[in-house]
C-alpha cells in the first residue's frame, strides 16, 4: 500500500521540481544559507507538488486509460480509491502550505497556492483538454517551484525571480512539445489538443526552436545581470545551450525520424535544466 501512495504522487515529477526549487533557493541565498528555510521550503514544495500530482491523477483517469504510457497508473488499474486519493492529496496540500507559511513568508505561500491552482484548476481540469494553449499554462505552473525557492529567501518578486520564471517557462515548452511529438499517438487516442496535432510537427519544431532561443537568452541574463558570477557558469551553460540549439536544428534536415529527434531533445532538455540548477548552486555555494 505504501508503494501505491508513493507512485500516485509521480515521484519523478516531484524530484525534478525539487531540483529546480533548490536552484532558486541557491540563487537567492548568495552563499549565506539559512538551512531552516532551505530544508523546510523544499519539504513544503515537495508536499504541494505531490498534492497537485495526485489531483492530476484523479482528474486524468479517463485520459490515462487511453494512453499507452499511462494505462498502468494506480487509479486507472483501480489499486487506490478516488476517495482515498482526494483525502491524501488534501492532507499533502494543507501540510505543504502550512510548512511554507511558517518557515518562509506570505509571498512564498501565495506563489505555492497560485502554482497549485494554475496546475490543477486551470491546466488539468480545463486547458489540457480544450485548448492548444494548455501547454503554456502547464509550463507556467511548472515554472513556479524555482521562483518559490528564490522568494522564500528574498521575500520579493524582483528581476531575479522574473528571469527564473522565464527560464523555466522557456525550458518547459520545448520539453513538453518534444514529449507530444514522440508520444503523438497517445495524445491522438486521448484527444488532447497539443500543438503537433493541431498545427503539425513542422510548426511545432519552429516553436521549439524559438523557445530554446528564449531559454538561451534568459540563462545568459542571470550572468549579465549579476545573479551568477562564475565564468564556469557562462562557459558551461553556453556550451549546453549551443549543443541543444544544434540538436534542435537537426530536426529540419529530415522528416523521417521525428520521434527519434524529439526523444533526443526531451532527454537533453533534462540534462540542460539539471545542469542549470547545479551550476547556480555551485556558483553560490
Amino acid at each position: 500500500m505504501l508503494k501505491q501512495y508513493l507512485q500516485v504522487i509521480k515521484p519523478v515529477i516531484v524530484f525534478s521540481n525539487l531540483i529546480s526549487c533548490f536552484g532558486g533557493l541557491s540563487l537567492a541565498s548568495k552563499g549565506n544559507i539559512n538551512y531552516l528555510i532551505f530544508i523546510f521550503t523544499l519539504i513544503g514544495v515537495l508536499l504541494v507538488v505531490a498534492s497537485g500530482c495526485v489531483f492530476n491523477n484523479i482528474i486524468d483517469i479517463d485520459i490515462d486509460s487511453k494512453m499507452e504510457r499511462t494505462k498502468n497508473r494506480i487509479l486507472v488499474k483501480g489499486l487506490m480509491s478516488i476517495k482515498s486519493c482526494i483525502i491524501y492529496a488534501t492532507i499533502l496540500l494543507i501540510t505543504g502550505v502550512i510548512v511554507i507559511y511558517i518557515t518562509a513568508n506570505n509571498l512564498t505561500m501565495l506563489l505555492a497556492v497560485i502554482g497549485f491552482i494554475v496546475y490543477v484548476g486551470i491546466y488539468s481540469m480545463y486547458m489540457k483538454r480544450k485548448s492548444v494553449y494548455g501547454t503554456i499554462i502547464g509550463s507556467l505552473a511548472g515554472a513556479v517551484p524555482p521562483v518559490i525557492g528564490y522568494c522564500s529567501v528574498s521575500n520579493e518578486f524582483d528581476t531575479g525571480a522574473i528571469i527564473l520564471l522565464l527560464i523555466f517557462i522557456f525550458w518547459q515548452m520545448p520539453h513538453s512539445y518534444a514529449i507530444a511529438i514522440f508520444r503523438l499517438k497517445d495524445y491522438e487516442l486521448a484527444s488532447i489538443p497539443v500543438l503537433p496535432i493541431k498545427k503539425g510537427i513542422n510548426v511545432t519544431k519552429k516553436h521549439i526552436t524559438l523557445y530554446i532561443i528564449g531559454f538561451i537568452v534568459a540563462t545568459l541574463l542571470l550572468y549579465f545581470k549579476g545573479y551568477v558570477n562564475s565564468y564556469k557558469y557562462l562557459i558551461i551553460m553556453g556550451l549546453i545551450n549551443l549543443f541543444w540549439l544544434l540538436l534542435v536544428l537537426q530536426g529540419y534536415k529530415s522528416q523521417q525520424h521525428d520521434d527519434v529527434w524529439a526523444k533526443k531533445n526531451f532527454l537533453f532538455s533534462i540534462i540542460a535544466i539539471t545542469s542549470l540548477s547545479l551550476l547556480i548552486a555551485i556558483d553560490k555555494l
